[in-house]
């Protein structure tokens, strides 16, 4: 049997030797991947077949239905999939959570600017999750960021929003006003009756302490749904 391995290859046709040469932008997702695994699967012993790191990253796009799906798997899906030891699990989620992080814009610049900035800074983050995160932005008198909180985690259907520690933690940090923002793991960011039943009662929470509710953002798979662009934190004042 003709042995798999990436070493026997022409140099020009390696993975590692084509990003070096090329470019990491222009190497496919498969390249890409192998160049994470490093080595595939198998001792190449005679009569055993075998798995090249381009092959074993064939098979896992394949398997995972592409990166996005390669990226929501938890470790122990992974885990299970033909091929993957424990190094290799680490690595494919430590290359995930570096990309992520290097899309992830810092919105302590001058400003919050809109509801479509603070889309673009948290979908990365949120990208892959299957539950529903809740976030809350706090700034000061000139919308400026002073911190932000990870308020709760729920199931991939609903989420339960502590109005009281968004409180606290905005008192804590002498904001003056908060942005609220959560994913829908479904990818659609229509929001729900009980997301308006969360932004209907931090309004009215907010009032109580003098602190200003911007927006609630509703972060989907490539759009975003906003309370305030939508008119709808005037429709939901309790006041």
């Amino acid at each position: 049997m003709k042995s798999d391995r990436i070493k026997n290859w022409p140099k020009e046709e390696r993975p590692r030797e084509k990003l070096l040469a090329e470019g990491a932008e222009k190497q496919t997702d498969t390249n890409l991947l192998a160049v994470i695994l490093r080595v595939g699967r198998g001792t190449f012993k005679k009569g055993e077949p075998g798995q090249s790191a381009q092959a074993l990253a064939h098979a896992l796009l394949d398997d995972f239905s592409g990166l996005k799906g390669l990226d929501r798997a938890t470790v122990q899906d992974l885990l299970a999939a033909p091929g993957l030891s424990d190094a290799k699990v680490a690595q494919i989620k430590a290359a995930f959570e570096l990309g992520k992080r290097v899309c992830k814009r810092k919105l302590n610049a001058v400003s919050v600017l809109s509801s479509q900035a603070i889309a673009d800074r948290f979908r990365p983050g949120f990208t892959g999750l299957r539950q529903e995160t809740v976030v809350a932005v706090f700034l000061n008198g000139q919308n400026k960021i002073l911190g932000e909180k990870d308020i709760t985690e729920g199931t991939p259907t609903q989420a339960t929003v502590y109005v009281r520690r968004v409180i606290e933690e905005a008192l804590h940090l002498s904001a003056a006003a908060v942005v609220l923002v959560h994913n829908h793991p479904s990818g659609n960011p229509e929001p729900s009756a009980g997301d308006d039943d969360t932004t209907r009662d931090l309004l009215k929470a907010c009032k109580l302490v003098q602190l200003i509710l911007l927006d609630h953002v509703i972060v989907g798979e490539s759009e975003h749904y906003s309370y305030s662009d939508a008119g709808r934190l005037q429709e939901l004042d309790p006041e």
